[in-house]
């Protein structure tokens, strides 16, 4: 038997009762048994600046950058906000990119995931994220994409109810072990 995972899962939405955190939520529930998702809070995240960065890491930014360096693979959930992704996780992956091409989520393999009210899910929000991750050296899963549209129909009492999208979500977490397994540095 495989060593267990550790997965890293960061909420691009800040709202307690987000879909994209119920749906990350759902990735932990739904994940092998071998692998353990974590869902990192990015409400005390301050923004990215050289100047403080040149001083030393603030101690959120420490903590997210410490689970990161830890955790083997990571999830990035995300609403989508003006045909992108939102600042706060922009924001949070400035801090972990850091130094250039050394920072904790440099080379470490990704799962997008995505929910919205929209009848396109987060088409393009993951889209720009690809290229962040691609920039990054981060091999990204490819399929199954989990583009949550009309996120208001699926969810029930901030959980994940739809079966077709907790199955296509399992799928997504089975291949997603198989790829960080497969991964040089796992």
């Amino acid at each position: 038997m495989s060593a267990s995972l550790r997965i890293a899962a960061l909420c691009g939405s800040l709202r307690e009762d987000s879909y994209n955190r119920a749906m990350l939520q759902a990735a932990c529930d739904l994940s092998p048994e071998d692998v353990t998702v974590t869902i990192h809070d990015l409400a005390g995240t301050p923004l990215f600046n050289e100047d403080v960065e040149a001083k030393g890491w603030p101690e959120p930014v420490q903590a997210l950058r410490d689970a990161m360096w830890n955790a083997d693979g990571v999830i990035f959930g995300s609403p989508e906000y003006n045909f992108s992704i939102p600042g706060v996780l922009k924001n949070a992956i400035d801090w972990l990119f850091r130094p250039a091409g050394k920072g904790p989520l440099f080379g470490k393999p990704a799962c997008l995931m995505g929910a919205s009210q929209g009848a396109f899910g987060t088409l393009r929000a993951q889209m720009h994220l690809r290229e962040v991750c691609h920039y990054n050296a981060m091999p990204v899963l490819a399929k199954p994409e989990i583009l949550i549209m009309k996120a208001q129909d699926k969810f029930e009492d901030g959980t994940l109810s739809d079966e077709t999208t907790r199955k296509l979500i399992s799928t997504a977490m089975e291949k997603f072990a198989v790829l960080v397994r497969q991964h040089p540095s796992t």
